[in-house]
């Protein structure tokens, strides 16, 4: 029997993430931490050339780190890119990667629905600076096209928070390369074990990898990957002055994560799965937002994971339900170990921030189920318990 092209993927992924070309100190099969905040010279021959750009070293880790260096040439691989850059967040990886590539004046075209903190940046900070951002739906080809004449960015999320609308990323990219724009992609909820969009034609990828990419719920942290000059653009201009660099320590959690990240996100794909299945049967349940239920999935996401959401009827008291879940715990990130639920009317408030005015554009009685890893089963008997002492 053959091996199937998925198959043969995660088996590159598990190459890539669990093993390293170089040989660590003391031959251990876990690289150190080079918990440093600088790094010496010998002679003053060297530090002159390092700083002339003569030669290339590490100097001081709000630049460069060992630590860090490893995890982003190993983000980089995973995502077929030519470099990578760690962050303290997924949001200073965004806030980092639009800030490098936009001026006063300068126009975002944005698809619907994304992360709402990403939504707040553009309505509150971007307007500031007086970057415009339109939002169009990413499945309707004609209108991102129509309105992309102009824009310098094209910024995407595949599937979208929140709603879990998968877009044809290849297409997307595709236009925004005839209409001279810039492609940047979040990738957290597919990470590169499920969709690769540098291989679609996108430019940059981003990655809140607190997500799954770290998996144990232990650190807060982002990424970004793409071409070596638009990265190094990111790099010299944003990075040295913001300080928003990876620290050692963090880049060690996230490097663990990734050795067992794709057995994790297969295990993340058939429980959500299999609850979003059940979930679309239930009499109280009106819809179910998970890719796989709409259908073929679009080309190059080959797997989803365990982040759906859902909507309830009227039937359902929505904050008793959630309360009255035992295994699914009240939290807002998600991509964890740990099973977790948090309703819309909370993350529209969020979204929104001290301006009421802004629309998330999120319905009210929609609920979001971020599975983790603990059993089926018993992840389902919470879902019917909690709906049943919900209804009135």
């Amino acid at each position: 029997m053959g091996i199937d092209s998925r198959e043969q993927a995660l088996t590159r992924a598990q190459r890539l993430v669990a093993h390293d070309e170089a040989s660590h100190p003391f031959e251990a099969v876990v690289p150190p931490i080079a918990q440093s905040s600088l790094f010496t010279f010998a002679t003053v021959a060297q530090m002159a050339d390092t700083f002339a750009g003569k030669t290339s070293r590490n100097v001081y880790s709000r630049t460069t780190n060992p630590t860090v260096s490893l995890f982003e040439n190993k983000i980089a691989a995973l995502e077929a890119a030519e470099d990578a850059i760690g962050f303290p967040s997924g949001m200073a990886a965004i806030s980092s990667s639009v800030l490098a590539f936009v001026e006063p004046g300068a126009r975002i075209l944005c698809v619907r629905h994304v992360y709402p903190d990403a939504y707040r940046l553009f309505e509150t900070l971007l307007r500031k600076l007086q970057v415009s951002v339109d939002y169009v739906d990413g499945a309707d080809h004609g209108a991102v096209e129509a309105a992309l004449s102009g824009a310098k960015l094209l910024y995407l999320e595949s599937p979208t928070s929140w709603t879990m609308q998968a877009h044809d990323v290849g297409a997307l990219a595709a236009l925004a390369r005839r209409y001279g724009a810039l492609s940047m992609l979040d990738n957290s909820w597919a990470t590169p074990i499920f969709q690769r969009p540098i291989t679609l034609g996108v430019d940059l990828v981003l990655h809140s990898a607190s997500k799954y990419i770290g998996g144990h719920s232990d650190t807060v942290a982002g990424a970004l990957a793409g071409r070596a000059e638009l990265v190094s653009q990111v790099r010299r201009t944003i990075c040295p002055y913001i300080g928003a660099k990876l620290a050692p320590f963090e880049a060690w959690l996230l490097l663990r994560g990734l050795r067992t990240l794709p057995v994790r996100m297969l295990a993340h794909e058939a429980s959500a799965l299999m609850l979003a299945r059940r979930l679309a049967e239930h009499r109280h349940v009106t819809a179910v937002h998970h890719p796989a239920l709409a259908g073929a999935l679009p080309r190059g996401l080959t797997g989803t994971s365990g982040l759906f959401s859902f909507e309830l009827d009227a039937a359902i008291d929505i904050a008793a339900f959630c309360d009255a879940l035992s295994f699914f715990r009240l939290g807002v990130s998600w991509g964890g170990h740990e099973s977790l639920v948090v309703p819309a009317l909370v993350t529209r408030q969020q979204a929104a921030g001290p301006n009421s005015a802004l629309d998330f554009g999120v319905p009210e009685r929609m609920v979001r189920l971020s599975v983790g890893l603990e059993g089926t089963e018993c992840l389902w008997a919470d879902l019917v318990q909690a709906l049943e002492h919900a209804a009135h």
